[in-house]
């Protein structure tokens, strides 16, 4: 199972390239005017006096994104109970590099940005890691990068999600809604008490979701963290009528992946990747919020993940993963500053997507990936050679 998720992962990464590449040749087209009109396409969806009208690219953000996110729940609950991050030994070295991962990077913006409030709300942004992206990267490598380099990366960058969503409920919440509080939390119950007596039906649970998502949407908590909560509440092992133990959450999990890493990520990217480039000069791109993004992903990143395994591996809390180098683990630091969509995702948080960096604050995630990108697959590359078997 865990080589054809790295699979799906990896060609799901080369997948995000392409479609950047297509959104951005749009944008800077004659095709622009179409390709921002579909943007904000109007979509309204009308059940009495319940109203949900958002334009294409937030039903996009606040919509399909509560699924890959109730995706990264799933992953999250069952790496925790039975997987990668099941024991302290097994989390030790991807949970410090995390955190290394998340603290370095938001220091180098904090660092360019302190004392504007506006700016700084863009503190989290290039703390994200893609790891659909990052593993697309590895995938050219073959097999001159170890499996555990691989499983290493995946763990990380699933704490590096929770740390997304801690920082979403705790740091991007607008003014809160008490009836839709009220309405959440009782969905909430509703799922708990689903889970304790035994209960197996999927449709169950997705029909509480679906209200769990729209009291969330409509209380000012940002509507994905439902897709989170959602996935907490999915039973991992039950037993069906005839006493046999089933698992629905794995199974919804592997339902979903192919339509998360095929269509909503790739959709995801293709929205907010589009950055026109007509407007940015080069004195925005050396702005505060530009150069805070670009070196938080490229210089923080690889700083703070390389950093705190060394220091962990050395006072030997941690070990070396199997099988690699100092050399190979710090060409795997640098590809976690490819942030991309979950970057760009806090980003359309943080800016509320206003534009008044003109596209330079987008751009910036951009050329931080790639350049991550490029100088991880250049030093895995010169460090690796292929796996004999």
């Amino acid at each position: 199972m865990l080589q054809s998720l790295i699979k799906k992962e990896s060609t799901a990464g080369i997948l995000l390239i392409i479609v950047t590449i297509i959104a951005l040749l749009l944008q800077n087209s004659v095709l622009s005017e179409f390709y921002t009109s579909f943007l904000h396409t109007h979509v309204e969806i009308r059940f009495g006096e319940l109203q949900i009208a958002k334009p294409l690219l937030l039903w996009v953000n606040d919509g399909l994104m509560a699924i890959f996110f109730f995706l990264i729940g799933l992953e999250v609950k069952r790496e925790v109970m039975e997987g990668h991050l099941s024991s302290l030994q097994q989390i030790s070295l991807p949970g410090i590099a995390a955190i290394g991962g998340m603290l370095v990077p938001a220091l180098v913006f904090i660092a360019f940005n302190q004392g504007e409030s506006f700016a700084m709300k863009g503190w989290a942004i290039p703390t994200a890691t893609d790891i659909a992206f990052a593993l697309g990267i590895l995938s050219l490598l073959g097999n001159r990068v170890p499996l555990s380099l691989k499983i290493f990366l995946m763990a990380l960058a699933i704490i590096d999600d929770l740390g997304a969503i801690v920082i979403i409920a705790l740091f991007y919440t607008n003014e809160l809604s008490t009836v839709s509080i009220v309405v959440a939390s009782v969905a909430l119950v509703a799922l708990f008490v689903m889970n304790r007596m035994g209960v197996i039906r999927k449709a169950a649970y997705i029909l509480v979701g679906i209200i769990l998502w729209v009291s969330v949407l409509k209380s000012g908590v940002h509507a994905t963290l439902a897709g989170v909560a959602l996935a907490f509440m999915i039973p991992l092992y039950s037993k069906d009528k005839n006493g046999n133990t089933i698992s629905i959450a794995k199974e919804m999990e592997q339902g979903l992946h192919y339509w998360v890493a095929f269509l909503i990520l790739p959709l995801f990217a293709f929205v907010n990747a589009g950055v026109s480039l007509k407007g940015i000069s080069v004195e925005e791109m050396f702005g505060p919020v530009p150069m805070g993004i670009m070196l938080g992903l490229f210089l923080g990143k690889q700083i703070g993940v390389f950093g705190f395994s060394y220091v962990a591996i050395k006072l030997g809390i941690a070990k070396l993963p199997q099988e690699s180098s100092w050399v190979q683990l710090y060409g795997v630091a640098i590809l976690t500053g490819i942030g991309f969509t979950m970057s760009l995702f806090v980003d359309s948080l943080a800016y509320d997507d206003t534009q008044i960096y003109h596209f330079a604050d987008k751009l910036a995630i951009l050329l931080g990936s790639f350049l991550s990108g490029i100088l991880g697959y250049m030093v895995l590359r010169s460090a690796s050679s292929p796996v004999v078997k």
